[in-house]
């Protein structure tokens, strides 16, 4: 998608060759025209997909994910990094190595928001390794839920993170893919 291409190179930040910061428009502070251009995308390409649920990740993907749950009149369910005191302990979980954290954490459902009805299209701000997905992927087949495909706004294709899931028969939709950066700033788009 060229719209999100342009302002990454316009607005993001290269810190290193593995590291990108867009948190001035995708992540911390959102440009909601941009992710509701995010989001009509994604509608386009999962169209004739039957989606009753988007599943995001607590905290990142949720602004986007709610945008992208109008266009399919759907709820969005994330998962928690912290389990609160007012959730039962009848939930899906699984465990999740944050690329941009570098630690581990539990990730949990309620079982009551996710079931073997639904068909699931997972959405997230960025891939690189694919460990946040994957974690998603794992709970919604522990609920016997569906996953239709993922919708994500930056791949760093170079991590191979998405197509190691591709590889696994998940449809994963990029888009913004990235094929390098370098510490000089310099992006390249694939």
């Amino acid at each position: 998608m060229k719209l999100l291409e342009e302002r990454i190179k316009k607005d993001g930040r290269v810190l290193s060759e593995d590291v990108l910061k867009v948190d001035s428009f995708l992540n911390h502070m959102l440009d909601v025209s941009l992710l509701n251009e995010c989001a009509k995308e994604w509608k386009r390409i999962f169209e004739n997909e039957h989606i009753t649920k988007i599943v995001t990740i607590e905290s990142s993907g949720i602004g986007i994910a709610c945008i992208t749950a109008q266009y399919f009149n759907v709820p969005v369910v994330y998962a928690k990094k912290l389990r609160t005191k007012n959730l039962d302990n009848d939930f899906y979980s699984t465990s999740v190595i944050s690329y941009t954290h570098g630690q581990a954490y539990e990730v949990i459902i309620s079982k009551d928001y996710i079931s073997s009805d639904d068909s699931i299209l997972l959405i997230d701000d960025f891939i690189a390794n694919g460990s946040a997905l994957n974690a998603l992927i794992t709970i919604c087949e522990q609920a016997g839920a569906n996953v239709v495909g993922a919708g994500i706004a930056v791949e760093k294709e170079y991590q191979n993170g998405a197509n190691r899931l591709r590889e696994r028969g998940y449809r994963i939709e990029s888009l913004a893919k990235i094929k390098s950066m370098n510490k000089n700033g310099e992006i390249e788009f694939c």
